[in-house]
This record gives structure tokens, sequence and C-alpha cells, in this order.
């Protein structure tokens, strides 16, 4: 039975969550206050984290931002009424899972947890190869041959989700959609950033031109280049 870990300080919600996640089948602890919540969340273990921005105490960035420099890999599934595209890049960007702005849908919040569950048990499952790369999910880390190179998170997620699907052509809605979660991120230049922050880390450990570009489509990771 998945932990769920709750930290929202608005009581209608927090309840509402806790209520209808235990009914979905998982085991939920749901606080208020931001600083209690980083307290809970580094005692854990919890498989995910549910968790609102304006808090009481610590703020969610905050709370964010110390479970990563700990060292804390549990999925954070980010719920804000802050639901510009900056918010969302920047929630993502700083270690966030996934990011759902309120108001939102009960069933793509139930969506968007099993998720992160997956890519969870995707991670804790070890190493990924494709052509000479290897993925390391644990410690976001590609390496080819004796060279490697560390991976930002949305890094090692985008890396992840070609990897998986070599030789495919993967269109940059569908990056938007599942890598992202983020469909109106096709709207801007956010992911050929990313693909090329990726191009040039491979370059760098001698593994160039995988990522290739598909005019009109999108992006394939090609086992040979």
């Amino acid at each position: 039975m998945p932990r769920i870990l709750v930290i929202e300080d608005e009581d209608k919600l927090r309840w509402a969550l806790q209520r209808g996640l235990t009914d979905e089948g998982y085991e939920v602890e749901a606080v208020e206050d931001g600083g209690v919540g980083l307290a809970f969340a580094m005692q854990g273990p919890f498989d995910c984290l549910v968790l609102d921005l304006m808090l009481p105490g610590n703020d969610g960035i905050q709370i964010l931002r110390e479970l990563r420099a700990g060292g804390f890999s549990t999925p954070v599934l980010i719920l804000s009424a802050r639901g510009a595209l900056e918010d969302r890049v920047r929630g993502l960007d700083l270690g966030a899972d996934d990011y759902l702005a309120k108001p939102f849908a009960w069933s793509e919040l139930l969506a968007r947890l099993r998720a992160c569950l997956r890519r969870k048990a995707a991670v804790e499952s070890g190493m990924l190869r494709a052509g000479r790369v290897d993925l390391d999910l644990v410690h976001r880390r590609a390496s080819c041959g004796s060279r490697q190179v560390e991976l930002t998170i949305r890094e090692c997620e985008l890396l992840d989700y070609l990897m998986r699907r070599v030789d495919q052509v993967v269109s940059r809605d569908e990056l938007a959609r599942e890598v992202w979660r983020e469909p109106e991120a096709v709207k801007t230049n956010i992911i050929d950033v990313y693909i090329n922050y990726l191009r040039k880390k491979l370059d760098g450990i001698g593994a160039p031109a995988l990522i290739q570009a598909v005019r009109g489509v999108g992006y394939a990771f090609r086992a040979k280049s």
C-alpha cells in the first residue's frame, strides 16, 4: 500500500485529499504546516508527497529545496493555485516530479499520482541501456564507456523517455504531455532547450548525435549515430 504525505493548509482540501486517497487504497498522512510537513517527509518513508506551495512555516519551495539538497528522491507532486507557466517550470526545475494547478479534476490528480509512483518504481529498478549509453536512474548519471556525466531531474526524465523508445520518433507534443506533463510546454522552446542540454552532455562523454531531430515531427534516440 503506497504511503502518501499530503502537505496542504486549506482544511477542506486537505480533508478531501486524505479521505479520497484513502478510499483509493493509499495510506495517507496529512499535515497543514510546512515545518511539520518537512519533518514528516524527512522521517518517512513515503512513496510520494502531495505538496502545496503557499504554507505556514516552511513554504513548498523551501520544503522541496531542502528535500532535494538532503538527497531525498521521494516523488513530489505540487498542487498550487499558482498556475502560470513560469511557476510550473520553476517548480519542476527545482525538483518536483509533477505540477498540478488548482482547481483540478480528481481523475487527473489520480493519474498524475500513479505516474509519479510508476517513475519511482522505474528509478528503483536501477539501470537503463540503449546503444552505447547507460543511464543510472538512481543517481541521474549517463555514461558511455568509462566517461560519465551528471544530469538534472528534468534531463534524466527526458533521456529516460527517449531511451525507452530507442529508434522511435517522439513528437514534441508527446514530450510536453508525458515528460513535462504540461501540454502547453509545446508552445514554448523549453523542450528544444533541454534537448540541446542533453546533446551537449552526451557529446562530452563521447556519444554525440544520438538524439536526432526529425524535421516537423520531434526527436528520436538512435542506437547508432
